[in-house]
């Protein structure tokens, strides 16, 4: 394939890529640096972790879920396009929850609430690592102050999820015997909804990055994102693998029995 930039290297030339060129400047990324990769997952997935470790993994995770529909809520509220506000709105209600749904964010507390963590203090955020925080902060403020379509471009690792997804409901089903279908109720219905998102927004930001830089900064994009996953399991890792949990965030020892 024709040079496809990347950072720190040299560009050879600044015609647009194709479509096809776009889209595998796009998977390369994730085959880079996706979060499945990295070593917390692989012990996740693996069922090597203590109930108190999965425990602390969902709590901090909350963070992010709950975050998804306030960035998603900023993008819709800065684009004129109404056929962009009407397909991302339904990214809001997926996690909101809508008519008999009671959306992605209730089905993340059934698995906080089946690890023993009290509902109340997931959903204050108040024991989540700082490192935690700062990250999907920084995702929600990319989201509110990019260009729209590089703002779209971010949601793009939706193209590796369902991968993760099906090695988390295998592997959790089968590595804990506190995990069971119901717990498991998030991910499953994200492998209906993380494919039709990212066949919209692959397509919108094909139809339109128009420049060469417009397309980059899209693949720019997405690894900002993969980075704003990898850097919360690192801290994950460093505190409940590791055993240096911060002060004020949550401890495994507070874990209900």
């Amino acid at each position: 394939m024709t040079d496809i930039h990347l950072k720190g290297t040299a560009r050879t030339d600044n015609r647009l890529w194709s479509p096809d060129e776009f889209e595998a400047a796009i998977q390369a990324v994730g085959a880079e640096r996706y979060h499945d990769k990295h070593p917390f997952h692989k012990l996740l997935h693996g069922g090597k972790l203590k109930k108190s470790q999965v425990a602390a993994w969902a709590l901090n995770r909350y963070c992010y879920q709950s975050a998804v529909p306030r960035k998603d809520a900023a993008l819709v509220s800065r684009t004129l396009d109404r056929e962009l506000r009407r397909e991302w709105m339904h990214r809001v209600l997926e996690h909101d929850g809508y008519d008999d749904d009671a959306g992605g964010i209730e089905r993340w507390l059934i698995l906080t609430d089946a690890l023993g963590l009290d509902r109340d203090y997931v959903q204050s955020m108040r024991g989540a690592l700082p490192a935690t925080r700062f990250a999907v902060e920084a995702y929600v403020t990319f989201v509110r102050e990019q260009p729209l379509t590089i703002a779209v471009a971010s949601s793009l690792t939706e193209l590796f999820a369902p991968k993760i997804h099906k090695e988390r409901i295998s592997g959790m089903l089968e590595g804990y015997d506190f995990i069971d279908d119901r717990v498991m109720a998030y991910f499953k219905q994200r492998l209906v909804q993380a494919p039709r998102d990212a066949d919209f927004a692959l397509k919108y930001i094909k139809e339109h990055a128009a420049t060469r830089a417009e397309q980059e900064a899209c693949v720019e994009a997405v690894r900002f994102k993969c980075n704003v996953l990898w850097v919360q399991l690192d801290a994950l890792h460093h505190a409940y693998v590791n055993g240096n949990v911060p002060p004020g965030a949550w401890r495994p020892e507070d874990l209900a029995t």
